[in-house]
């Protein structure tokens, strides 16, 4: 399992997404200065923790994605442990 090091941009995002925070590409980047905001949540997934990416319609009428902590489903848990039963994880 990844470790996130405090003081980072990664470690930035985990904590407001800790705090219940959302948001897209854009806030993150003025935020936090991320500039590829699905490899950040990628690194926080890779810590084992269920950032979600959902897609909404932005007052502007542009699709956008926000990004969200959440809670992993019940299928997500098992094959999680299916994986380490057969060693892969």
């Amino acid at each position: 399992m990844l470790r996130i090091n405090k003081g980072t941009k990664t470690f930035k995002m985990l904590v407001a997404l800790k705090n219940g925070e959302r948001f897209t590409a854009s806030q993150a980047g003025k935020r936090f200065g991320i500039k590829n905001i699905s490899a950040e949540a990628s690194r926080i997934r890779q810590a084992g923790y269920a950032v979600y990416a959902n897609g909404r319609r932005a007052g502007n009428g542009v699709e956008v994605t926000e990004y969200e902590m959440g809670w992993p489903s019940r299928r997500v848990v098992a094959a999680g442990y299916r994986a380490i039963q057969l060693g892969i994880a």
